[in-house]
């Protein structure tokens, strides 16, 4: 019987959507206070580990701990002690941001006053500064995932759950995240994070998992990674060889 101590744990995980065998017996363990950047293609499987993870999906086999909890026996207690910032704009469009955090807040029990400081301190430190009375809907789309971000930590998570969370994000807040990240990760929070920009994963993940057409290429620290594989230089290097290369980047009309 494996230990539940782990932050997270995937037990031979496999999704299916007709057909399409999305994720296939994957297997992971991630130790608490752990940064672990998730990479791979699109449509690799990135997305749909991230909500097997969570409970949004439920796997057609395996198994998922969180926390030493089962996902699918304990959804509620699970939600209630993570943050989840999704790929999509899963927002409530037709209510301004101050209430969309109210709500999120609301949910994890967090009293008003709380709630209202913490609002404040969010729009502050992410620059989120939307006219008053403007609804969801009508923010862009870097506004939406710094909303979106600040409704993952509202709460205080004890694990984290990030999907391109840099994506659509300007220079400036792109660095404020990272800062906010490390001093997450520094305070004992488990992260997980899916991202393409290899860069910022080399440099802020101590872990990492390769995952391609649904199944684990490689998983551990890149130091791992590259005496398993050898040495490449770089995160890019090691990825572009375990995915066989990139294409030759050129179209015969050009």
């Amino acid at each position: 019987m494996s230990d539940r101590t782990a932050a997270l744990e995937l037990d031979t995980v496999s999704k299916q959507f007709g057909e399409t065998l999305a994720v296939s017996e994957l297997t992971l363990r991630l130790e608490r206070g752990s940064f672990l950047g998730l990479l791979g293609r699109n449509g690799a499987g990135k997305t749909t580990s991230i909500n097997m993870a969570t409970g949004l999906l439920r796997p057609t086999s395996g198994s998922v701990h969180v926390l030493g909890l089962d996902v699918c026996e304990h959804p509620i207690d699970v939600k209630r002690r993570i943050g989840v910032m999704p790929q999509d704009d899963s927002l409530l469009d037709y209510l301004t941001a101050s209430q969309f955090l109210r709500f999120v807040g609301g949910v994890h029990r967090l009293d008003r006053e709380t709630i209202d400081l913490r609002s404040r301190e969010i729009f502050e430190t992410l620059d989120l500064d939307a006219p008053k009375g403007a609804l969801i809907r009508d923010f862009s789309y870097g506004m939406k995932k710094k909303l979106a971000l600040g409704a993952a930590l509202i709460h205080g998570p004890e694990l984290l759950f990030l999907d391109e969370p840099f994506e659509g994000i300007d220079p400036v807040t792109s660095v404020t995240i990272r800062t906010i990240l490390g001093s997450l990760k520094s305070k004992g929070v488990t992260i997980v994070m899916s991202s393409h920009v290899l860069e910022i994963v080399e440099r802020l993940c101590d872990s990492l998992a390769i995952i391609d057409k649904g199944r684990l290429l490689a998983y551990g620290t890149l130091s791992d990674l590259r005496e398993r594989h050898g040495e490449f230089g770089s995160l890019e290097g090691l990825f572009l060889s375990l995915m066989g290369g990139a294409k030759p980047g050129e179209l015969s009309w050009l």
